[in-house]
C-alpha cells in the first residue's frame, strides 16, 4: 500500500508540471556514462559516477567491525533550505512496461550534500546492477517553477561494480578507533607477548601498512613489581622498543615513534595475584593521525 502511494506521489510530481513549469534533468548520456573506483584500499572503497552539469554520485564503504555502505550526492549548488527528495528506481527507455519503484526519501539539509544510509545505498546499487536508473526528484531551491531530476545511468556499471564489491569484501574488519588505543600484555619476566596481544599487534600492523596519514605512535612500557626497580625499567623500555622495531619494519618512520619505559610505576592493578600482575605487564600503544 505504501509503495503504491509513493508511486502515485511520483506520478503526481511528474504530471503536475504546468505550462510555466519544467523538469530539469541531469544524467550522463549512455556514451559518456562512467563509473570509477576512486579509493581502492583495505581502509576505504569508493565508487563514483560523474553527473555532468550537476556534480557527482558516490558510494563508499570503510574499514569497520560492521559491514557498511553510504551514498552521497555531491552537488555543485548546495541546497539553500531544508527539503525532502524522493529516490526511485526508474527503468530506462529500453525496458518498456516496467514501473518506477520507490527506494527512499532523502533529507536535504541547507548547505550540505545529500546522503543516504546503508539500506538505501545497497538498494540503489542492486537496482543499478539490474540496469535500472536510481533517480532523485525534488523541487528546485532557486527557481519556484522548476523541478529537478538527477539520474544515475546504469550504462558501464556492471564491470566496475564487481571490482567495487571485491574491494568492499577486502576491507579490514576494524577501524582506526578500534586500534588507536591498545594495551599489549606480556608473559612473566619476558618480552614475549600473550597470544591475544600478538593478534592485536598484527591488527595494528595491518592497519598501519594501509594508512599514510599516521602522525605519531606513542609506546609506553610497564612492568609488575617483581624484580629490581632498575631491571624493571630496562625491561619496560625493551618491550616498548621491540614494538617500535616491528612498526618501523612496516614502514612507520622511526622519528614518528616515541617510547617511554615506566618500569613498575603506574600500576593498573595490585601486585598481589598472578592475574593482577599480568595486567601490569604491558605496553600501551596510542596512535595519532591527521
Amino acid at each position: 500500500m505504501v509503495s503504491k502511494l509513493k508511486f502515485i506521489v511520483l506520478v503526481g510530481l511528474l504530471g503536475s508540471l504546468s505550462a510555466n513549469a519544467a523538469m530539469r534533468q541531469y544524467s550522463a548520456t549512455i556514451e559518456s556514462s562512467t563509473w570509477e573506483i576512486k579509493n581502492n584500499s583495505r581502509l576505504q572503497c569508493s565508487l563514483n559516477h560523474a553527473l555532468p552539469g550537476y556534480g557527482e554520485a558516490m558510494f563508499s564503504s570503510v574499514a569497520s567491525k560492521q559491514l557498511n555502505m553510504e551514498f552521497e550526492l555531491d552537488m555543485h549548488l548546495l541546497p539553500n533550505r531544508f527539503d525532502i527528495a524522493a529516490v526511485y528506481s526508474v527503468p530506462p527507455k529500453w525496458m518498456p512496461g516496467k514501473a518506477p519503484k520507490p527506494i527512499a526519501d532523502m533529507t536535504l539539509r541547507k548547505q550540505y550534500d545529500g546522503d543516504l544510509p546503508q539500506d538505501a545505498a545497497w538498494s540503489m546499487l542492486s537496482e543499478l546492477e539490474k540496469g535500472f536508473w536510481p533517480t532523485i526528484y525534488y523541487q528546485d531551491w532557486y527557481n519556484q517553477y522548476d523541478k529537478v531530476s538527477v539520474a544515475l545511468n546504469a550504462s558501464n556499471f556492471a564491470g566496475v561494480y564487481r571490482d567495487f564489491v571485491q574491494c568492499v569484501s577486502n576491507l579490514l574488519p576494524y577501524s582506526f578507533d578500534d586500534i588507536s588505543y591498545t594495551v599489549l600484555s606480556y608473559q612473566n619476566n619476558s618480552t614475549e607477548l600473550t597470544k591475544y596481544s600478538q593478534k592485536r599487534l598484527t591488527m595494528i600492523g595491518e592497519y598501519l601498512k594501509e594508512d599514510a596519514e599516521l602522525e605519531l605512535v606513542l609506546l609506553d612500557g610497564y612492568t609488575d613489581s617483581y624484580g629490581g626497580r632498575w631491571n624493571n625499567e630496562q625491561l619496560s623500555i625493551q618491550r616498548a622498543n621491540e614494538v617500535k622495531v616491528y612498526l618501523n619494519s612496516l614502514g612507520v618512520p622511526e622519528e614518528r615513534i616515541a617510547i617511554t619505559g615506566h618500569g613498575e610505576k603506574r600500576h593498573v592493578a595490585p601486585n598481589d595475584t598472578r592475574e593482577n600482575r599480568a595486567q601490569n605487564r604491558r605496553v600501551v600503544v596510542r596512535l595519532s593521525k591527521s
